[in-house]
């Protein structure tokens, strides 16, 4: 896709440019090519250190939630758990396999698991919605890019208030898995490493970890709780040999064949293993005497920050590429549905796309959060950034099918079942949420929420917040409390959400079927309806915050932009929301030329 771009650049730019112009331009256009895959390249870089920041911060209180199988075993609890350890470690690969190497080790049954692998699917749609942010400056760019990335959110979300009350009534997910399970001889095998090649010469030069740790804190060995979590040994020899070793008492022997006692001592053979390191790790903090949490930290800051420049240079060059003629033609390669009667196939392929590329990339986080920016420039539609979003779904659970496979032979059944299970329920996502057009009800609900967010930009802060940190964290802690504090708390707060929900579409389509005071909101208080109020609380608390001039000037031109926005869109309604902006561009390209013919016209008259 990105390797096409250049080559119509180059076409479409050099047809009225001299031999020495052309030249120039092709050369311009191949650095910008280059530059755009290494920045592609430092981003894709800076995510994997980022989940290894975000490991070293808080991947021992992963383990140590993991670790209370007391509260997985209420469902609720076990989805928030997996988005909160997935939100913790930015992974949802190590999530995941925390959750494998419980199952393998008896501390944790396949069905207590099922839950907390949908929790970890929510938690990884976190990261391209974070990157959506670093898109804010312009509100038409992060209307779109906003809404691309929360598509994935909604349609996470939405299937698990489905398949979660589905699983707990019916088992659905566990016992087709089970079957496929047990109708298969499945043999072990090898998981493959793709991108990986490429990023770990990088990435493993900056920091290495023993994931190891967080899974041995999770079934509870205590000798990896005062373990660091940096790697500082990457070549080891563990030699194990038979040898006397002295027990409090007879009951203590390996075999009662192998046990005497001389004196006050008991002795019994036992293997014994010595571990001992042959070579360093060559990573940067290797030889750094700080705690993990300061490690962390300083990692966390360096990979936002080149994440987030990165991504602004992606952009800026992507928007210097596309314009005119190439938007056009870029636009039209990837929005273009096939000829009837097969435009549906296009949504498919889509979704094939995106599971290809995920597979390549092994990580749906950097794949979703590589189109966001696309869809922010307007270059991918939100109605084809859904498919390749459903499609990255289906990848990632093929990477962790084919890790599952490596397992040893004793645990393999278990460990594959697990990765079944997350692969079954984006599949039955997707049939619930595809298909039928009108089943796409996250199309619409990001769409709506990218429109909220374009003229209150606040709020895409207050939608992270309260969607993956408070309301996570409020059902956990009413899980801690009880079933009977759940249903009690719950249960009324639920219906007071489908109560609201329903006025609202009576509202919009049906307003003759409610009472005169409820076909509007206009008899509730104006805070409790809208959010221009609030939006006047956060202007005047941010111009508080301002300590210069110059950010009040910022705050009072985004203001005048917005003024500016709203005047044109009320000028030219016919123009829609969620389109390229080249296209007008393109546009005023052809009505210049069509001028340009008609002089020509008049002048040979």
């Amino acid at each position: 896709m990105v390797i096409i771009i250049p080559v119509f650049f180059i076409q479409c730019q050099v047809t009225s440019l001299d031999t020495r112009g052309k030249v120039l331009r092709v050369l311009v256009s191949v650095g910008k090519f280059i530059l755009l895959l290494g920045f592609l390249y430092m981003f894709i870089c800076s995510l994997d250190i980022l989940s290894s920041a975000f490991q070293l911060v808080g991947g021992k209180a992963a383990g140590d939630i993991f670790q209370d199988n007391s509260v997985l075993a209420n469902p609720l609890a076990g989805l928030v758990i997996g988005v909160l350890v997935t939100l913790l470690v930015q992974s949802s690969s190590t999530s995941s396999s925390i959750v494998v190497s419980m199952v393998s080790s008896g501390l944790l049954t396949v069905q207590l698991a099922v839950p907390i692998i949908m929790g970890t699917n929510i938690g990884t749609s976190v990261t391209n919605t974070l990157v959506a942010m670093t898109q804010a400056g312009d509100r038409r760019t992060f209307r779109r890019a906003f809404a691309g990335a929360t598509v994935h959110d909604f349609f996470n979300w939405l299937s698990v208030l489905v398949l979660l009350p589905l699983e707990v009534a019916s088992g659905y997910l566990y016992e087709v898995t089970k079957l496929i399970i047990d109708s298969f001889n499945i043999q072990s095998g090898e998981a493959p490493e793709l991108l990986n090649v490429i990023t770990d010469p990088l990435t493993e030069s900056i920091i290495q970890l023993d994931e190891s740790v967080i899974s041995g804190i999770a079934i509870g060995d205590p000798e990896a709780r005062n373990k660091s979590l940096i790697k500082k040994w990457c070549h080891t020899f563990t030699n194990t040999t038979l040898m006397n070793v002295t027990v409090p008492g007879p009951e203590n022997c390996t075999s009662p064949s192998l046990c005497w006692v001389d004196g006050n001592y008991t002795f019994t053979l036992k293997n014994i293993s010595e571990t001992y390191n042959i070579q360093k790790c060559k990573h940067a903090f290797v030889n750094v005497n700080l705690p993990d949490l300061a490690i962390g930290l300083i990692l966390l800051a360096l990979s936002l920050l080149v994440l987030c420049s990165c991504l602004v240079l992606i952009v800026k060059l992507l928007n210097s590429m596309l314009k005119g003629q190439v938007a056009a033609v870029i636009k039209k390669i990837l929005n273009t549905d096939f000829p009837f009667p097969f435009g549906w196939v296009t949504g498919y392929i889509a979704i094939l796309v995106g599971a290809g590329m995920t597979f390549i990339v092994q990580s749906s986080s950097v794949f979703t959060s590589a189109i966001t920016p696309l869809v922010g420039i307007g270059v991918i539609s939100i109605e084809r950034a859904y498919p390749l979003s459903l499609g990255s779904n289906i990848g990632t659970t093929t990477t962790a099918i084919l890790a599952a496979m490596a397992s040893p032979g004793d645990t393999l059944a278990d460990a594959l079942q697990i990765a079944l299970v997350h692969f079954l329920f984006n599949i039955s996502g997707i049939l619930l949420w595809y298909p039928i057009p009108f089943t796409r009800i996250p199309i619409r609900l990001a769409k709506g929420l990218g429109d909220i967010t374009a003229s209150y930009r606040w709020f895409a802060a207050v939608y992270i917040i309260c969607c993956f940190f408070i309301l996570p964290l409020l059902v956990f802690s009413l899980s801690l409390a009880g079933w009977q504090v759940l249903v009690g708390v719950g249960a009324p707060l639920v219906l007071m959400v489908i109560i609201i929900i329903v006025i609202n579409v009576l509202q919009k389509r049906r307003p003759g079927c409610l009472p005169a005071a409820l076909r509007s909101w206009d008899f509730l208080p104006l805070w409790a309806h809208s959010l221009a109020p609030w939006d006047k609380v956060v202007a005047v608390m941010t111009a508080k915050c301002c300590c210069c001039c110059k950010c009040c000037q910022v705050a009072a031109d985004n203001q005048e932009h917005g003024e500016k926005e709203s005047v044109e869109q009320n000028k030219k309604a016919h123009t829609e929301v969620y389109d390229n902006p080249a296209m007008s561009a393109e546009k005023e390209v052809e009505n210049e030329i069509k001028i340009e013919l008609k002089i020509l016209k008049m002048t040979r008259l």
